[in-house]
């Protein structure tokens, strides 16, 4: 309500209001009886940049403008990676559950070779926490765009052609048909025994059955999720059975981290919506984000 006001917004009932707050991700079921008993509102602002819930809701009613979390938990999402990198090449995962001194392991991120999947908010705050490390970055992404500070570009057909040579593959990316499932059997195929595998984007970008097979067989070196499929991972899964699996649950970004940053988002798209500017984080209804 603050980050309304403060941007020369008005908080108003429902019945009365030309613009929606929707900040409660969990109860996406009951957006669609709020617009059809107020259909004064033309515009809702979403709290995350993930938008499945409300994918089918937006497809049903073109006529509203559609604003969701794109780029909002951008940084602590980035810190969080480049947290699980280090993590996972470091072998701190396998460390922390030592009982015993034990053999050392673990391999540089200074002067890795980074594959990142996603041109979005994420890359762009990652890379420039990678820069001290000198590495190589490679952004994988479907609009064959420049990312600032990115060694190269090249377009998503062309993943498998680098994935060969990546010590680092980080998931950062929007989830739609086109991205599920895009790690699988193939893809892990392709990595160095040794690559490490960071996703923080959705757990339905890898797929969990073919990752755990190369866990078990070490054609990997490993995976740091603070994402999963199932999400949440059942007590008892496979993948909590292994010494080279990092796992979070889904705190790339907590509510407190978030709360905060949702709220500026609020105050610059209500102050843009009361001088007419165009809105931040406009959702993609077509492309799904």
């Amino acid at each position: 309500m603050e980050a309304v006001e403060v941007a020369g917004g008005a908080v108003a009932a429902p019945g009365s209001a030309e613009a929606l707050v929707w900040a409660e991700p969990a109860r996406a079921d009951l957006l669609p009886q709020m617009l059809n008993d107020n259909p004064k509102i033309d515009w809702v602002q979403l709290p995350y940049a993930g938008i499945e819930p409300f994918l089918e809701m937006l497809r049903s009613r073109p006529s509203l403008t559609w604003t969701c979390g794109k780029g909002v938990y951008a940084a602590p999402v980035a810190e969080h990676a480049l947290a699980l990198a280090l993590a996972g090449l470091r072998g701190v995962a396998s460390y922390a559950n030592a009982k015993s001194w034990s053999e050392p392991i673990g391999k540089n991120l200074f002067g890795a070779n980074i594959t990142i999947l996603g041109g979005g908010g994420i890359t762009e705050h990652l890379i420039p926490l990678l820069k001290p490390f000198d590495c190589k970055i490679t952004v994988v992404r479907n609009q064959l765009k420049a990312v600032q500070d990115a060694t190269e570009v090249v377009a998503s057909q062309d993943l498998h052609s680098v994935l060969p040579s990546t010590d680092l593959l980080v998931l950062a990316l929007a989830l739609t048909p086109e991205t599920e499932g895009i790690i699988g059997a193939t893809e892990l195929t392709l990595l160095p025994d040794d690559a490490w595998i960071i996703n923080v984007a959705r757990g339905g970008h890898l797929v969990t059955e073919d990752l755990v097979k190369a866990l078990r067989e070490g054609s990997i070196g490993g995976a740091a999720l603070d994402v999963t499929d199932p999400e949440p991972l059942p007590d008892g899964h496979p993948l909590w059975s292994f010494d080279n699996c990092l796992i979070t649950p889904h705190i790339g970004n907590t509510p407190e981290m978030g709360l905060p940053l949702l709220a500026q988002r609020v105050t610059a798209n209500v102050r843009r919506r009361v001088s007419g500017a165009d809105l931040i984080g406009l959702v993609d209804v077509d492309r799904g984000y």
